[in-house]
């Protein structure tokens, strides 16, 4: 006889429902616990950084710029009448003197305007000597006649007297006494008129030649000027140096003013540098500078200081000073380092590849095991070309990453192998 056994089927779905809720719970557990857990630091290859030690002393606070050699005596030779291109007579690039004819160029109404004003000149110096003779001559007869007259008037003056004297003995009557007077009296003021005669001609004689001097002063500067644009048609470099340019061709007709040649001194240079106008502000003339052409440092000094801003670059010029390097010459591109002042026991430490001055700045400072680095706030103060001052966040002896490390701005910690 089969007997029937009690049913389980509950019992095994109570556990069922017991195992799922504990494995639930198990599962959420560890999630929980995964999601408390700090990512992992990422790791860094040492050799793809750049460190530096934060250091304590002096600090020489520089900025930086490119350039170019350009030339101090510049001459541009421009045309001084419109006039027409003959014959170039050498090429750019050849050294020469300041006698040295560049080009000839015609122009016939300047010639004939010169030979002009020559004969011009010439006929007012012929009338300011036929002028002077006459002047002179007439002067000469006033002072004849004023000469004659004196005579007159002293022999006169003496007849007087001796009939004045006569008189009182009785032999010359008074009538024949005063005619001895009276004409002694003419003779006075004829020559007291003759001598202001003189006088106002003698003042003449000046004042005629001056205008006729004038006249030739004023010819002789037209003569001058046309005799300027005539030689001015034998184009001449005017300074020893090199041709660097001849921007007109054989046949060209050329107007007034049109630039005809260049000359410059290859020897005489400057350095034009193009600094940054953020690092500009604390620029002066006169300080020390040293500018690379590549091939050889020459030391010199800040001269000029163009007031503009152009394309954010304010342009400094640096006098060269000493002997040039083998190859400077104009128009080679060069860098200039400016020495701004010289800071005394400060902290610094190399200037990290983001980071301007007096800001603030997040860099990652080794550990001293040098095995990791940690993200840290630092203050930055005055800076130069390769170097920052430190105001705060850092020590002497703290190493710190200078590269850039933008890629890592989401984490504060990294591991370095």
């Amino acid at each position: 006889m089969d007997i029937q056994r009690p049913s389980n089927a509950a019992a095994k779905r109570n556990r069922r429902i017991i195992f799922s809720a504990l494995a639930v719970l198990f599962i959420a557990g560890v999630t929980l616990g995964l999601s408390k857990l700090k990512p992992a630091a990422p790791t860094v290859e040492r050799s793809t950084i750049w460190t530096d030690t934060v250091k304590r002393g002096p600090m020489l606070r520089q900025v930086r710029g490119l350039g170019t050699l350009v030339p101090v005596d510049i001459r541009s030779i421009s045309a001084l009448t419109d006039a027409t291109v003959e014959r170039r007579r050498i090429l750019p690039g050849t050294q020469v003197k300041a006698d040295t004819i560049i080009m000839d160029l015609s122009n016939p109404q300047t010639e004939q305007e010169a030979q002009d004003a020559e004969l011009q000149l010439k006929a007012a110096e012929a009338d300011y000597k036929n002028l002077e003779v006459t002047v002179q001559s007439n002067l000469l007869t006033s002072k004849a006649n004023a000469a004659t007259v004196t005579s007159d008037y002293h022999d006169a003056k003496v007849q007087a007297e001796i009939d004045t004297e006569l008189n009182k003995l009785g032999v010359v009557p008074g009538q024949k006494l005063q005619a001895s007077k009276g004409k002694a009296e003419e003779l006075a003021t004829r020559d007291e008129i003759e001598h202001k005669r003189v006088d106002i001609q003698t003042q003449s004689v000046s004042s005629q030649l001056a205008v006729q001097q004038a006249k030739i002063d004023e010819l002789k500067a037209l003569y001058q000027l046309k005799k300027k644009q005539l030689d001015a048609l034998h184009v001449r470099a005017e300074i020893d140096g090199v041709l660097t340019e001849v921007p007109v061709v054989e046949g060209q007709r050329v107007t007034q003013g049109t630039n005809l040649a260049k000359v410059v001194q290859p020897n005489h240079l400057k350095a034009e540098l193009k600094i940054a106008e953020t690092q500009s502000k604390d620029i002066t003339f006169g300080q020390p500078s040293s500018v690379d052409t590549h091939n050889g440092v020459i030391e010199g000094t800040v001269m000029r200081i163009d007031p503009a801003v152009i394309n954010g670059t304010v342009t400094v010029d640096v006098k060269l000073e000493g002997n040039l390097p083998p190859g400077a010459r104009p128009d080679l591109s060069v860098d200039g380092t400016i020495d701004l002042d010289r800071l005394a026991n400060v902290e610094f430490v190399g200037r990290p590849a983001f980071g301007q001055e007096n800001s603030t700045v997040s860099m990652f400072k080794l550990d001293p095991d040098g095995k990791g680095a940690s993200r840290i706030t630092v203050k930055l103060g005055r800076s130069s070309v390769n170097a920052v001052e430190i105001l705060g966040g850092l020590n002497e002896g703290d190493q710190v990453i200078l590269s850039d490390m933008s890629r890592w701005d989401n984490v504060d910690r990294i591991r370095l192998e």
